[in-house]
């Protein structure tokens, strides 16, 4: 069994969803001749052509509203945004249109789609290239918005979106596009969507994290050990629908909980769960629940960048505060 990389695993997917499925399609800027600006889409127009890897304008906009209407034709396009970036002007696709297409046919009508966008930062880009802006998403109804940490999980996840009858963003963590590699079986094997991953058990924290701040966590949770510290390490992988479940049992059982993303920590997707800890786990907690985010300001340029992402030492100090505090 091959060992692949997060951006080969994507690549696998899609081969494979293409090669069993006629009605699925890639659009995006580049991603035909060129195989995309990460190459997550090499080989493909080769292999299956021009009508089904589309070459599309430098036009988000465009492409957004073009898998609209692919979409609700029954078709299943794959649409790739270069960098989550340059995605805001497909939200006004996105939200008006793609989200509420079901709710707005009363069924008749769905958008079986997914908006694929490298996601986050740490690669050193300039402006517009390294944003994390999930929570932006998660705030849409009708929308599934998710976030894979590793190739297994992008293979199968990406199996399972674009299977899905309705339509998903699917956020790629670009920093770790090609950190390791692991085993990944081209089975064509979906894992589920709106699952919780639990990766690591423990029994003093909880550490609650989605995409590329998961190697953080699980970093931190190896530490934490080091000083007897046992935690628990939660990779949402699916931000909404949220499945609570799994993060309330954690919860429930460690009595601590830090949250762990690299987008700002004002409204940020935390915010939500910190919200819902506090609403459904209060008499369970033992400390006041710890978020460990970017800061609020925008994405600085790459001297200063990594500092504005969690760090391995900051999620260690929050598990300790809630020790401390308890």
């Amino acid at each position: 069994m091959a060992q692949i990389t997060l951006i080969e695993a994507v690549t696998q997917a899609l081969a494979y969803e293409m090669a069993h499925d006629d009605s699925v399609v890639v659009l995006g800027e580049d991603v035909g001749v060129n195989g995309g600006v990460f190459r997550a889409t090499q080989g493909l127009q080769q292999k299956f052509g021009e009508l089904r890897v589309l070459d599309t304008p430098l036009d988000e906009t465009t492409i957004a509203g073009v898998t609209v209407g692919m979409a609700v034709q029954g078709m299943k396009p794959v649409a790739e945004a270069q960098f989550e970036g340059f995605i805001y002007p497909m939200m006004e696709q996105i939200a008006c249109h793609a989200a509420r297409m079901r709710n707005r046919t009363r069924g008749r009508l769905t958008v079986p789609a997914v908006f694929r966008a490298p996601w986050g930062g740490g690669i050193h880009a300039p402006e517009h290239h390294s944003e994390a802006n999930e929570h932006l998403f998660t705030n849409i109804p009708g929308l599934r918005v998710v976030m894979p940490s590793s190739p297994a999980r992008a293979y199968g996840l990406l199996l399972a979106a674009i299977r899905d009858p309705d339509p998903v963003m699917f956020f790629e963590p670009k920093r770790i596009y090609r950190q390791y590699k692991e085993e990944v079986p081209d089975d064509g094997e979906a894992l589920p969507l709106d699952v919780c991953f639990v990766l690591r058990d423990g029994t003093d924290v909880t550490l609650v994290t989605w995409g590329a701040p998961v190697k953080e966590c699980l970093e931190a949770a190896d530490a934490l050990a080091e000083q007897g510290i046992s935690a628990e390490v939660i990779d949402v992988a699916t931000l909404t629908p949220l499945d609570f479940d799994t993060i309330a049992e954690s919860v429930s059982k460690t009595g601590r909980c830090v949250i762990v993303h690299e987008a700002p920590k004002t409204a940020g997707f935390g915010a939500e769960i910190a919200a819902r800890v506090a609403e459904e786990c209060l008499y369970e907690l033992l400390a006041p629940v710890e978020r460990v985010t970017g800061y609020d300001i925008h994405t600085p340029l790459y001297r200063l960048e990594m500092k504005q992402m969690p760090s391995t030492a900051r999620i260690v100090d929050a598990a300790l505060r809630t020790l401390a505090a308890s």
